[in-house]
């Protein structure tokens, strides 16, 4: 760990500002855009609006990167990001934050791709485990960080637009003053999506599923606090406990992944998150409540998305895991666009106790799935399963991807060890 940090300090250090400054402008808009007026449909396109320009990011930085290299990219993208912040309290319309959340999520994913492959260059076969660790960690503590600076301004105005967007360009100096020279950048050839599904069926329906909580979360969990009557500080600690949640849960979750049928773990895990947020429901008046809810529901929920893509891998060779890291990602970008759309229509139908029953339904359904799927196909025996890697649902496709080829060199490592003896 210590050897990681040492290489890659730099890197790490702007992922974190970058994660900051993201993490206040997603919760940050939650709160402007309902002091502005915006009905909940207007917000719930909006936020939508980033993890569709996220998705295209994905797609097409790998392209941008390939034709001007990963400095020009990077550099280029942070530009964008900063001067879209600071756009955002001037125009204030629904529309115009609807393509502003679009260009945010597109230069964000393709940042995310280019700082996961400088990552994955400084890390060698040894120590990429940790430093996928340790950058999940980073981002983690990013989000939960950013809720604080909620505090420091008020929302109506455009201090925090302008901190944001500060925080987000200051993160580019120690990444472009420090790092190696840039690797040469190859993506597997995907999977197709149908192959994929054949392999894991619950691990592909348990992403879509996993893909509309984690952008409920992330997209519109502001936007609840704020319609339940919730003051900034309660929403900032109400956000940030959800993310706490998801990065105290993850060492715990894993370890049991190694040692149990994981389809018994993901089917209690996602009925547990589904009960817990039904209690949301039910003591929607009670702050200290809400809060024990959000721990579960985030420490549930956001080791899911880990704990399905190792499953996958159970049933996958090793040279095809890297392949299935496009589909994986590309399934769970498709729940995550539709995840704000649908959950503010139901907190237009059911008011904002919505938000909480939307992540009860997909998560009792996913329970409900794995469980069929329990009776179609015999377990894996525990000494044949791969290793759980930790990865964040706010990754790009990159980091799925090197998560992939750790769990190869993992496999193939204890192959090895397995025929010597």
């Amino acid at each position: 760990m210590l050897e990681v940090l040492k290489s890659s300090w730099a890197l790490l250090l702007g992922i974190l500002l970058l994660m900051v400054g993201n993490g206040v402008q997603g919760t940050l808009l939650g709160v402007r855009a309902s002091i502005e007026g915006f009905s909940t449909l207007e917000i719930s396109v909006i936020m939508s609006a980033y993890f569709a320009g996220f998705f295209g990011g994905s797609r097409l930085a790998p392209d941008l990167i390939r034709r001007v290299g990963h400095v020009r990219v990077f550099a280029a993208l942070g530009s964008l990001i900063s001067a879209v912040l600071i756009l955002f309290p001037t125009i204030t319309e629904p529309w115009a934050w609807v393509v502003f959340r679009i260009i945010i999520g597109f230069c964000f994913s393709g940042v995310y791709v280019t700082a996961e492959s400088w990552l994955n260059n400084s890390a060698s076969n040894e120590t990429r485990g940790q430093a996928l660790s340790l950058y999940m960690i980073v981002q983690m503590l990013g989000v939960v960080s950013a809720q604080s600076l909620l505090l420091v301004g008020d929302p109506s105005g455009f201090v925090l637009f302008v901190i944001s967007s500060v925080l987000v360009s200051v993160a580019f100096t120690p990444i472009l003053l420090s790092v190696n020279p840039t690797p040469a950048f190859e993506t597997a050839k995907p999977m197709s999506l149908h192959q994929l599904y054949e392999v894991s069926p619950l691990g592909c329906v348990g992403l879509f599923l996993l893909g509309g909580v984690f952008s409920a979360q992330f997209g519109m969990a502001a936007v609840y606090a704020t319609r339940a009557g919730l003051d900034v500080r309660e929403i900032s600690v109400f956000i940030a406990t959800l993310y706490i949640g998801a990065l105290v849960m993850q060492y715990p979750i894993g370890w049991l992944s190694d040692r149990m049928d994981r389809r018994i773990l993901i089917m209690a895990m996602a009925l547990g998150s589904g009960v817990v947020a039904l209690l949301g429901v039910a003591f929607a008046g009670s702050y200290s409540v809400l809060l024990i809810v959000a721990f579960l529901v985030g420490g549930t929920s956001n080791p899911l998305y880990s704990l399905l893509i190792a499953y996958t891998n159970d049933f996958l060779e090793p040279e095809d895991m890297a392949a299935a890291s496009g589909g994986l990602v590309f399934i769970n970008a498709m729940g995550a666009i539709s995840g704000p759309l649908i959950t503010g229509w139901m907190m237009g139908a059911f008011g904002p106790q919505g938000f909480w029953l939307f992540v009860a339904v997909l998560m009792i359904v996913l329970a409900a799935y794995g469980a069929w799927r329990m009776t179609q196909r015999a377990p894996v025996p525990v000494s044949e399963l791969g290793p759980y890697v930790s990865v964040s649902p706010a990754a790009s496709a990159v980091a799925v991807e090197v998560a992939q080829e750790w769990a190869i060199e993992t496999a193939e490592a204890e192959e090895n060890e397995t025929t010597e003896a």
